[in-house]
């Protein structure tokens, strides 16, 4: 008879640390063989747009990092109710641990937009409203970031960081909506769930091959990240990996 796993032990960031470190590998060679396949197509097999030539190719790397940078927070919100839920001490921690890669992100999909924004507006930056929501976001991983080094790191701390992702989510929609809402700039979504992509097939494939690079690097530097947060906060995961 098979052995059922007990997930909810692995609710514990002691015996979560073990379970990261087997998880990560997986996850991270997922990322590069991706990445790789998806640049490769997006940047040689992928043909020249008609309309903007070469300079689309941007989008293989401008579209994933906008896409992760909202979901990452997402995520982050997700696991803020849990703290909040359950004054639990390993949502915290993912919290912790997805906010550098989602600030990270965000700094890629301004810096990639601003490249594909000059040759095609003629300009690096417009106070466009995506664009500007999408900076706000940025913001709102660096208030993450300064609330949490001022506070430190026990439990008043995490609901204080949980209730600042909790606010900062309601950000994401308007990311989403803006080029629906408001007259702007930015182009309007190229993939959607309810239409057609309005993109070659290659194009399309190019581009849903670096998202997936993208999501599994951000699971990769999550687990990385959080077992290094798990050593300096639970000291039993430190002893643990000694007696191992």
């Amino acid at each position: 008879m098979a052995r059922r796993i007990n997930w909810y032990r692995y609710a514990s960031p002691v015996s979560f640390y073990p379970l990261a470190g087997r998880m990560f590998p997986w996850f991270a060679v997922a990322s590069a063989m991706l990445a790789a396949l998806g640049l490769y197509i997006g940047l040689i097999v992928a043909p020249t747009d008609y309309q903007q030539g070469d300079v689309y190719r941007i989008i293989f790397v401008h579209v994933p990092a906008a896409w992760m940078s909202m979901f990452v927070f997402i995520v982050m919100a997700l696991y803020a109710v849990a703290t909040l839920a359950m004054r639990a001490r390993l949502p915290a921690m993912m919290i912790e641990a997805l906010a550098p890669t989602g600030a990270l992100f965000t700094v890629i999909a301004l810096w990639s937009g601003a490249l594909w924004g000059r040759p095609t507006w003629g300009t690096y930056w417009v106070w466009d409203a995506r664009l500007t929501s999408e900076l706000l976001l940025l913001f709102l991983y660096v208030g993450y970031f300064v609330l949490r080094a001022a506070l430190g790191h026990d439990g008043r701390s995490d609901r204080a960081c949980a209730v600042l992702v909790l606010i900062g989510v309601f950000d994401i929609p308007v990311i989403y909506y803006s080029v629906k809402w408001w007259n702007t700039l930015h182009q309007g979504a190229s993939v959607s769930l309810t239409a057609a992509p309005r993109m070659a097939h290659l194009m399309l494939l190019g581009m849903l091959l670096m998202a997936l690079a993208a999501w599994m690097y951000a699971i990769a530097m999550a687990l990385a990240r959080v077992r290094v947060i798990i050593r300096e906060r639970e000291p039993m995961a430190s002893a643990r990996e000694a007696i191992a």
